[in-house]
Protein backbone atom coordinates (compact mmCIF):
# COMPACT_ATOMS: atom_id res chain seq x y z
CA UNK A 1 0.00 0.00 0.00
CA UNK A 2 2.88 2.06 0.90
CA UNK A 3 4.43 1.61 -2.80
CA UNK A 4 1.17 2.29 -4.50
CA UNK A 5 0.59 5.73 -2.30
CA UNK A 6 4.29 6.90 -3.25
CA UNK A 7 3.68 6.20 -6.85
CA UNK A 8 0.43 8.07 -7.27
CA UNK A 9 2.79 11.22 -5.22
CA UNK A 10 5.37 10.56 -7.77
CA UNK A 11 2.98 11.08 -10.87
CA UNK A 12 0.94 13.81 -9.87
CA UNK A 13 0.97 15.94 -12.94
CA UNK A 14 3.13 19.33 -12.46
CA UNK A 15 2.52 22.81 -12.84
CA UNK A 16 5.60 23.46 -15.26
CA UNK A 17 6.30 25.73 -18.14
CA UNK A 18 8.17 24.23 -21.09
CA UNK A 19 8.94 26.08 -23.29
CA UNK A 20 9.17 25.55 -27.31
CA UNK A 21 12.89 25.82 -27.00
CA UNK A 22 13.15 23.81 -23.92
CA UNK A 23 11.18 21.42 -25.69
CA UNK A 24 13.14 21.22 -28.82
CA UNK A 25 16.42 20.61 -26.88
CA UNK A 26 15.21 17.72 -24.31
CA UNK A 27 12.42 16.42 -26.86
CA UNK A 28 8.23 15.78 -26.61
CA UNK A 29 8.97 12.51 -24.76
CA UNK A 30 10.95 13.89 -21.84
CA UNK A 31 8.74 17.67 -21.70
CA UNK A 32 5.83 15.05 -22.03
CA UNK A 33 7.10 13.11 -18.96
CA UNK A 34 8.26 16.60 -16.83
CA UNK A 35 4.72 17.48 -16.81
CA UNK A 36 3.08 13.90 -15.99
CA UNK A 37 5.23 14.18 -12.58
CA UNK A 38 7.10 11.13 -13.54
CA UNK A 39 10.61 13.11 -14.24
CA UNK A 40 10.42 16.52 -11.97
CA UNK A 41 10.95 17.30 -8.77
CA UNK A 42 8.10 18.32 -6.46
CA UNK A 43 10.15 20.70 -4.33
CA UNK A 44 13.24 22.84 -5.28
CA UNK A 45 15.32 25.50 -4.87
CA UNK A 46 14.46 28.51 -7.19
CA UNK A 47 17.35 28.93 -9.43
CA UNK A 48 16.44 32.14 -9.41
CA UNK A 49 15.31 33.75 -6.00
CA UNK A 50 17.10 30.26 -4.38
CA UNK A 51 13.43 30.24 -2.23
CA UNK A 52 11.74 26.69 -1.89
CA UNK A 53 9.26 26.19 -4.83
CA UNK A 54 6.68 23.26 -5.70
CA UNK A 55 5.68 22.62 -8.93
CA UNK A 56 3.02 20.59 -7.80
CA UNK A 57 0.83 23.60 -6.14
CA UNK A 58 2.65 26.48 -8.06
CA UNK A 59 3.66 27.78 -11.54
CA UNK A 60 6.88 26.12 -12.45
CA UNK A 61 9.36 27.35 -15.32
CA UNK A 62 12.06 24.65 -16.31
CA UNK A 63 15.41 26.65 -17.32
CA UNK A 64 17.90 24.65 -19.13
CA UNK A 65 21.23 25.71 -19.33
CA UNK A 66 23.34 24.65 -22.69
CA UNK A 67 26.97 24.41 -22.91
CA UNK A 68 28.99 23.01 -25.41
CA UNK A 69 29.15 19.39 -24.01
CA UNK A 70 26.41 19.09 -21.82
CA UNK A 71 22.99 20.71 -20.26
CA UNK A 72 21.53 20.97 -16.77
CA UNK A 73 17.58 21.45 -16.41
CA UNK A 74 16.70 23.74 -13.35
CA UNK A 75 13.43 24.91 -12.11
CA UNK A 76 12.31 28.45 -11.36
CA UNK A 77 9.11 30.39 -10.45
CA UNK A 78 7.69 31.51 -12.88
CA UNK A 79 6.95 34.79 -11.45
CA UNK A 80 10.65 34.75 -11.07
CA UNK A 81 11.84 34.08 -15.03
CA UNK A 82 10.27 32.07 -17.57
CA UNK A 83 11.04 28.62 -18.89
CA UNK A 84 13.70 29.47 -21.44
CA UNK A 85 16.99 27.78 -22.76
CA UNK A 86 20.50 30.14 -21.37
CA UNK A 87 23.70 29.00 -23.68
CA UNK A 88 26.50 28.99 -21.51
CA UNK A 89 30.28 27.97 -21.49
CA UNK A 90 31.32 24.78 -19.95
CA UNK A 91 33.33 26.58 -17.06
CA UNK A 92 30.10 28.70 -16.62
CA UNK A 93 27.65 25.10 -16.69
CA UNK A 94 29.88 23.22 -14.34
CA UNK A 95 30.10 26.73 -11.95
CA UNK A 96 25.99 26.61 -12.36
CA UNK A 97 26.02 22.70 -11.21
CA UNK A 98 28.17 23.53 -8.72
CA UNK A 99 25.73 26.15 -7.27
CA UNK A 100 22.86 24.09 -7.85
CA UNK A 101 23.64 20.98 -5.90
CA UNK A 102 25.44 23.34 -2.97
CA UNK A 103 24.26 22.63 0.28
CA UNK A 104 24.33 26.46 1.74
CA UNK A 105 21.78 28.33 2.25
CA UNK A 106 20.24 31.15 -0.10
CA UNK A 107 21.79 34.06 1.52
CA UNK A 108 24.30 35.87 -0.84
CA UNK A 109 27.81 36.14 1.03
CA UNK A 110 27.98 39.74 0.67
CA UNK A 111 24.85 40.67 2.23
CA UNK A 112 23.90 44.33 1.29
CA UNK A 113 23.33 46.84 4.34
CA UNK A 114 20.06 47.51 5.75
CA UNK A 115 18.99 51.49 4.62
CA UNK A 116 17.55 53.60 6.68
CA UNK A 117 14.54 55.10 6.12
CA UNK A 118 15.10 58.50 3.43
CA UNK A 119 18.88 56.83 3.05
CA UNK A 120 20.52 55.31 -0.15
CA UNK A 121 21.27 51.82 -0.07
CA UNK A 122 24.89 50.70 0.73
CA UNK A 123 25.96 49.83 -2.43
CA UNK A 124 25.99 46.02 -3.19
CA UNK A 125 30.20 44.91 -3.48
CA UNK A 126 29.57 43.53 -6.64
CA UNK A 127 33.04 45.09 -7.86
CA UNK A 128 34.93 41.83 -9.06
CA UNK A 129 36.90 40.86 -7.03
CA UNK A 130 38.42 37.86 -9.29
CA UNK A 131 41.75 37.69 -11.06
CA UNK A 132 41.49 40.30 -13.76
CA UNK A 133 39.98 40.08 -17.16
CA UNK A 134 42.17 42.06 -19.71
CA UNK A 135 40.52 44.33 -22.35
CA UNK A 136 41.73 43.05 -26.01
CA UNK A 137 42.94 45.25 -28.78
CA UNK A 138 39.06 45.13 -29.78
CA UNK A 139 37.80 45.86 -26.41
CA UNK A 140 35.24 43.21 -27.08
CA UNK A 141 35.95 40.98 -29.51
CA UNK A 142 38.22 38.61 -26.68
CA UNK A 143 38.64 39.60 -22.80
CA UNK A 144 41.06 37.25 -22.20
CA UNK A 145 43.72 39.37 -24.38
CA UNK A 146 46.11 41.65 -23.65
CA UNK A 147 45.31 45.20 -24.54
CA UNK A 148 47.47 47.09 -27.21
CA UNK A 149 50.86 48.69 -25.95
CA UNK A 150 49.78 52.19 -24.31
CA UNK A 151 52.22 54.24 -26.70
CA UNK A 152 53.76 52.66 -30.32
CA UNK A 153 57.47 52.71 -31.10
CA UNK A 154 60.53 51.88 -28.64
CA UNK A 155 60.56 48.93 -25.90
CA UNK A 156 57.48 50.47 -23.54
CA UNK A 157 56.18 47.52 -21.77
CA UNK A 158 52.40 46.86 -22.51
CA UNK A 159 49.66 48.21 -20.81
CA UNK A 160 46.90 45.55 -19.72
CA UNK A 161 43.60 46.70 -19.13
CA UNK A 162 41.40 45.25 -16.29
CA UNK A 163 37.68 45.61 -16.72
CA UNK A 164 35.94 46.39 -13.63
CA UNK A 165 31.96 45.90 -13.10
CA UNK A 166 29.86 47.52 -10.00
CA UNK A 167 26.49 46.04 -9.77
CA UNK A 168 23.77 49.09 -8.39
CA UNK A 169 20.64 50.42 -8.47
CA UNK A 170 20.33 53.81 -9.54
CA UNK A 171 18.14 56.44 -10.56
CA UNK A 172 17.23 57.21 -14.08
CA UNK A 173 13.73 59.22 -15.19
CA UNK A 174 12.94 59.09 -11.22
CA UNK A 175 13.25 55.37 -11.09
CA UNK A 176 15.60 52.94 -9.31
CA UNK A 177 16.77 50.74 -11.88
CA UNK A 178 19.41 47.67 -12.33
CA UNK A 179 22.40 48.69 -13.41
CA UNK A 180 25.80 47.96 -14.10
CA UNK A 181 29.07 49.88 -13.93
CA UNK A 182 31.75 48.93 -16.33
CA UNK A 183 35.15 50.74 -15.87
CA UNK A 184 38.93 49.44 -17.11
CA UNK A 185 41.85 50.47 -14.84
CA UNK A 186 43.73 51.76 -17.74
CA UNK A 187 43.49 53.06 -21.26
CA UNK A 188 42.51 50.58 -23.79
CA UNK A 189 44.26 51.48 -27.42
CA UNK A 190 43.04 50.75 -31.05
CA UNK A 191 45.44 48.18 -32.59
CA UNK A 192 47.20 49.99 -34.86
CA UNK A 193 47.78 53.15 -32.45
CA UNK A 194 50.35 55.82 -33.61
CA UNK A 195 50.29 57.12 -29.82
CA UNK A 196 48.86 56.96 -26.27
CA UNK A 197 45.19 57.53 -26.20
CA UNK A 198 42.12 55.86 -24.88
CA UNK A 199 39.25 54.40 -28.07
CA UNK A 200 37.63 52.13 -24.96
CA UNK A 201 34.66 54.42 -25.87
CA UNK A 202 34.96 54.59 -29.51
CA UNK A 203 35.13 51.04 -29.23
CA UNK A 204 31.89 50.39 -27.49
CA UNK A 205 30.44 53.14 -29.77
CA UNK A 206 31.31 51.02 -32.94
CA UNK A 207 29.52 47.80 -31.02
CA UNK A 208 26.32 49.48 -30.71
CA UNK A 209 26.54 51.63 -27.24
CA UNK A 210 25.57 55.25 -27.22
CA UNK A 211 26.63 58.16 -25.70
CA UNK A 212 24.66 58.88 -22.12
CA UNK A 213 24.34 62.81 -21.67
CA UNK A 214 22.34 62.32 -18.92
CA UNK A 215 20.15 60.47 -16.44
CA UNK A 216 16.88 61.17 -17.09
CA UNK A 217 16.24 58.05 -19.45
CA UNK A 218 17.21 54.70 -19.81
CA UNK A 219 19.91 53.99 -22.70
CA UNK A 220 18.95 52.54 -25.90
CA UNK A 221 18.91 48.92 -26.35
CA UNK A 222 21.74 47.44 -28.17
CA UNK A 223 20.97 44.34 -30.44
CA UNK A 224 22.38 41.13 -29.39
CA UNK A 225 23.92 41.86 -26.27
CA UNK A 226 22.76 40.49 -22.86
CA UNK A 227 23.21 39.94 -18.76
CA UNK A 228 23.95 36.68 -17.65
CA UNK A 229 22.15 35.82 -14.11
CA UNK A 230 22.79 32.19 -13.70
CA UNK A 231 21.49 30.87 -9.87
CA UNK A 232 21.03 34.90 -8.93
CA UNK A 233 24.88 34.99 -9.54
CA UNK A 234 26.39 37.78 -12.08
CA UNK A 235 28.43 35.40 -14.77
CA UNK A 236 28.94 37.80 -17.73
CA UNK A 237 27.87 40.29 -20.34
CA UNK A 238 27.42 38.52 -23.37
CA UNK A 239 28.26 40.24 -27.09
CA UNK A 240 26.72 38.91 -30.19
CA UNK A 241 28.96 36.17 -31.98
CA UNK A 242 30.45 36.52 -35.71
CA UNK A 243 29.20 34.41 -38.83
CA UNK A 244 26.25 33.21 -36.95
CA UNK A 245 27.67 31.82 -33.77
CA UNK A 246 26.17 31.85 -30.52
CA UNK A 247 26.83 34.93 -28.03
CA UNK A 248 30.00 34.87 -26.64
CA UNK A 249 31.52 36.55 -23.01
CA UNK A 250 32.48 40.17 -23.74
CA UNK A 251 33.32 40.45 -19.69
CA UNK A 252 33.10 37.24 -18.12
CA UNK A 253 33.62 36.60 -14.04
CA UNK A 254 36.50 34.02 -13.00
CA UNK A 255 33.74 33.11 -10.65
CA UNK A 256 30.29 34.11 -10.33
CA UNK A 257 29.62 37.33 -8.34
CA UNK A 258 27.10 38.04 -5.85
CA UNK A 259 24.91 40.64 -6.16
CA UNK A 260 21.93 41.85 -3.81
CA UNK A 261 18.51 41.01 -3.17
CA UNK A 262 16.96 44.31 -4.18
CA UNK A 263 19.54 44.45 -7.64
CA UNK A 264 18.57 40.78 -8.71
CA UNK A 265 14.56 41.55 -7.39
CA UNK A 266 14.56 44.71 -9.99
CA UNK A 267 16.25 42.64 -12.49
CA UNK A 268 13.82 40.02 -12.17
CA UNK A 269 10.93 42.42 -12.62
CA UNK A 270 12.39 44.80 -15.38
CA UNK A 271 14.21 41.52 -17.13
CA UNK A 272 16.49 43.81 -18.47
CA UNK A 273 19.82 45.80 -17.11
CA UNK A 274 21.41 49.34 -18.40
CA UNK A 275 25.04 48.07 -19.00
CA UNK A 276 27.09 51.82 -18.40
CA UNK A 277 30.63 52.35 -19.29
CA UNK A 278 33.22 55.04 -19.06
CA UNK A 279 37.22 55.42 -19.64
CA UNK A 280 39.19 54.68 -16.47
CA UNK A 281 39.54 57.35 -14.18
CA UNK A 282 35.83 58.28 -14.68
CA UNK A 283 33.68 56.57 -12.05
CA UNK A 284 36.38 55.50 -9.68
CA UNK A 285 35.00 52.62 -6.54
CA UNK A 286 31.93 54.05 -4.88
CA UNK A 287 30.80 52.76 -1.78
CA UNK A 288 27.51 53.59 -2.22
CA UNK A 289 24.55 53.41 -5.04
CA UNK A 290 23.55 57.09 -4.33
CA UNK A 291 27.19 58.31 -4.78
CA UNK A 292 27.53 55.53 -7.77
CA UNK A 293 24.70 57.48 -9.86
CA UNK A 294 26.46 60.74 -9.29
CA UNK A 295 29.50 60.32 -10.30
CA UNK A 296 27.44 58.43 -13.26
CA UNK A 297 25.50 61.98 -13.89
CA UNK A 298 29.16 63.45 -13.68
CA UNK A 299 30.71 61.47 -16.29
CA UNK A 300 27.50 61.97 -18.42
CA UNK A 301 28.12 65.73 -18.17
CA UNK A 302 31.41 65.78 -19.10
CA UNK A 303 30.61 63.39 -22.16
CA UNK A 304 32.41 60.64 -20.62
CA UNK A 305 29.89 57.81 -20.29
CA UNK A 306 28.10 55.22 -22.89
CA UNK A 307 25.45 53.07 -22.36
CA UNK A 308 22.92 50.20 -23.45
CA UNK A 309 19.83 48.58 -22.31
CA UNK A 310 20.60 44.83 -22.14
CA UNK A 311 17.86 41.88 -21.58
CA UNK A 312 18.87 39.86 -18.71
CA UNK A 313 19.26 36.29 -19.40
CA UNK A 314 19.58 33.35 -17.45
CA UNK A 315 18.56 32.97 -13.86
Amino acid sequence: MNTHHDDEERLVPRMLEVSDAVRAEIGDEEADRLVAGQSAPGTYDCTSCRAPGDSAQEQTSTVLFVGEETAVLAFAHATCIPSQVVPVSEDQLQGAVRSITADEGPAPAHAPAPAEAHAPAALAPAVSPAPPIPVSPAAVAAPAAPAAPAASGGDHTEAQAVLGVTCGLVMCGGDARPALVVEPTAPVVRPGSEGPGDDFLPLLIESGFLPVMDMVKPPAPVTGWSVLLVVGQLHAVMQPGTAGQPPTAWWQAHQPLHVSDGWRAAAAKEQEVLVYAAPAGAIGRQPREDLLGEALAQAAGRGLLVGATMPLTGT
